[in-house]
């Protein structure tokens, strides 16, 4: 048991907590032991981190509320998508808290493909466009920077 307080695993385990940026596949992201040392897992990890921000864009820009919904229906759908995207959010979060490059690029070229689908104007319609000032349904998240 490591007592330097770093949370460090075991060193015959093959991987450790690390505290700054590396280049590698053996890192644990999001849960103990995954993706693990087999064949292929860290590629499968790198792929759900891209999918991750890719979703969190789609539920920044999408419409699904529709105007004959009551208040309090668009409410409640309103708030079940924001806690879903903020849950996202923060796991990615944590992902990205791995400190593994591979998962950092993962990240920040899923959010830029998806806002390249669904928040430029590149591959915006007219015709659907919603009212000026609103691009979906959830407000933008924002940063207190």
């Amino acid at each position: 048991m490591d007592h330097s307080g770093m949370g460090n695993m075991a060193p015959d385990q093959g991987y450790s907590t690390h505290m700054t940026f590396f280049w590698g596949k053996n890192s644990e992201i999001l849960f103990k032991g995954w993706p693990g040392t087999r064949g292929g897992m860290y590629a499968l990890a790198l792929i759900v981190v891209f999918l991750l921000p890719v979703l969190v864009e789609w539920l920044n820009f999408c419409r699904v509320v529709r105007p004959r919904w009551g208040h309090t229906v668009t409410g409640l759908a309103q708030t079940a998508m924001y806690a879903i995207r903020v849950g996202l959010a923060y796991l990615l979060m944590l992902a990205v808290m791995s400190f593994n490059v591979g998962v950092l690029i993962a990240a920040i070229l899923g959010h830029a493909l998806g806002f390249l689908l669904f928040g430029s104007s590149v591959f915006q319609r007219r015709k659907l466009q919603p009212a000026e000032g609103t691009k979906g349904d959830l407000p933008p998240m924002s940063c207190a920077c």
